[in-house]
């Protein structure tokens, strides 16, 4: 199984802030970008390159949720770690902030 988890960092580049992690049964893809408009990007290439499932971070509120849902076009499942507010973020949703 090839996943993905998305997050918000403010400043992140997902072309420099990504990782991968290979067990026997996860192939795991990490990504940093700095907004939701960056996100649906990176989501829309993650199901391009094979990812079957994607989780958000809780900065994601749920407008970013279902933003990042449309970029994928409801192909594949799409999960969120949930905080009402996020530490990482000024103790503000996504929502908020894009």
């Amino acid at each position: 199984m090839k996943a993905a988890f998305i997050f918000l960092a403010p400043g992140a580049n997902p072309e420099i802030h990504k990782s991968v992690i290979k067990t026997d049964s996860i192939e795991l893809t990490s990504v940093g970008v700095p907004d939701y408009n960056e996100a649906c990007r990176v989501a829309a290439d993650l199901l391009e390159n094979g990812i079957s499932a994607i989780e958000l971070c809780g900065g994601f509120g749920i407008e970013g949720t279902t933003e990042i849902k449309k970029a994928v076009k409801g192909s594949i499942p799409i999960g969120t770690v949930r905080f009402d507010i996020h530490p990482g973020l000024g103790n503000k949703s996504g929502d908020e902030i894009f």
